[in-house]
């Protein structure tokens, strides 16, 4: 019985009342038998999987850094829907309409992909914007990261990608091989093995991306900068005891500016 409790909590995610009338037991009874095999809590188990979440930290900054693409719609001039309202946002948008087969559409607004590296053992962040995630884009931010890393005394031995036409590239791996950096892939349709930098991303999104009203593309873009200093030198990281990320570099010239 014990074992087909753990069983429908492990695959189905069922809470004590489920697995009860599943089963035909007080959900009391079933509460005391997960609490008792510690799995009363699922904040450890993967919600698509099920499977236990492992997590790992490498021992020391450069042993491994994460890299990645993300994407956010440019903002038209005027402000986004998310802050101006969607009628509003729309208008916006429609600069001057062009015309496709009879019908007036409106204009792109593109997007913004931002390239992101993170240090996986101080969660130390960089990040590029860029109109592309092409090969030759992301081999240059690569090396532009690299050397922002050395100049803060990291020298980078491992690089942590998805499986993105990019990463798969000749010219990623040539690159990496003259960097003397060993290529790593996640496991294919795993974002959560990645599962660092895709948290990175939320945080992005959340602190930087929509966090105010930009009344531009241009506005958000300059304010990136300043938002990466503050997520890197002051704001509390919650996986390194409420430390900002630059306080794991130790021995750095003004990391606490």
């Amino acid at each position: 019985m014990v074992r087909k409790i753990g069983h429908l909590r492990w695959k189905q995610r069922l809470g004590p009342v489920g697995i009860g009338a599943k089963l035909g037991m007080p959900a009391s009874t079933v509460h005391a038998v997960l609490v008792r095999c510690r799995v009363n809590k699922l904040h450890h188990i993967d919600k698509r999987t099920g499977e236990v979440i492992r997590r790992y930290e490498h021992p020391y900054p450069g042993s491994l850094i994460h890299v990645d693409v993300t994407k956010f719609g440019n903002i038209p001039d005027g402000g986004g829907h998310r802050f101006v309202s969607r009628q509003q946002g729309e208008k916006n948008r429609i600069v001057t309409p062009t015309m496709v087969r009879g019908k007036n559409r409106r204009p792109k607004v593109g997007k913004a992909f931002v390239h992101t590296v993170i240090d996986d053992h101080s969660r130390v962040a960089y990040a590029e914007i860029h109109t592309d995630e092409k090969s030759e884009t992301a081999v240059a931010v690569l090396k532009r990261a690299v050397s922002w890393f050395a100049a803060r005394g990291i020298q980078v031995e491992r690089v942590l990608s998805d499986n993105g036409g990019a990463y798969r590239s000749h010219l990623w791996r040539d690159t990496c091989a003259e960097l003397g950096i060993t290529v790593k892939k996640t496991r294919p349709y795993r974002p959560q093995t990645n599962g660092k930098i895709e948290r990175f991303h939320r945080t992005l999104a959340d602190g930087w991306a929509f966090r105010r009203f930009y009344a531009t593309e241009t506005d958000r873009r300059n304010a990136l900068p300043g938002w990466l200093h503050e997520y890197n030198h002051h704001r509390p990281h919650t996986a390194i005891g409420g430390q900002p990320p630059i306080s794991r570099l130790t021995n750095l010239p003004g990391q606490y500016t």
